[in-house]
């Protein structure tokens, strides 16, 4: 059995604000602007980092970037691995993402499948102007050629480590945790 043993805390709730922060500054000054923004979070922890990062461009611009929230289920290359009857939960897109810039929002990027699902499913609900990626974290290992604009921290981790973020609204807790994978 694998068990997962706390490791290192990467950021604290000061930290994670910080990087939110300073992420939608990069967004406001690379876009020009708020006109055709979207910002879309992956669930689960995508959407309320997408909400954050809205929040933080409003106080920025006077003007509060429309969130949407993307559900991969059923794109994901490794659905038959995780159920025989996986939970789909509602996309839910404010606005039209046709001629938009969406500033798709996650987590963590690893090896950039997740990320690859997610482009799947915004490119059959329509064809966005751009796709931009923000992440909290950036750890490495990518499989596919996938790379993000906006970025938190980058943290070089081993195969036998995972990247545990905690969000208030999900986990009751703030803070970014480097976790080891040691076998029993």
């Amino acid at each position: 059995m694998k068990k997962f043993v706390d490791k290192t805390v990467l950021m604290d709730a000061e930290s994670i604000r910080r990087a939110l922060t300073r992420i939608s500054h990069e967004i406001v000054e690379k876009n020009k602007g708020t006109d055709n923004l979207l910002l879309v979070g992956i669930r689960t922890r995508g959407v309320p980092l997408a909400e954050r990062l809205a929040d933080y461009i409003g106080r920025i611009e006077g003007k509060r970037p429309p969130v949407g929230v993307l559900d991969i289920t059923l794109y994901r290359d490794d659905l038959s691995t995780l159920s025989h009857q996986p939970i789909v939960r509602p996309t839910e897109l404010p606005v039209d993402i046709d001629g938009k810039i969406v500033v798709l929002t996650d987590d963590v990027l690893y090896t950039g499948r997740t990320i690859r699902a997610a482009l799947d499913a915004l490119i059959d609900m329509g064809r966005p102007k751009a796709i931009q990626l923000a992440v909290l974290i950036d750890r490495g290992h990518r499989e596919l050629p996938i790379r993000a604009d906006f970025v938190g921290k980058n943290v070089p981790t081993s195969s036998k480590e995972t990247v545990s973020v905690q969000l208030k609204g999900t986990d009751g807790t703030e803070k970014v945790l480097i976790r080891e994978r040691v076998d029993e």
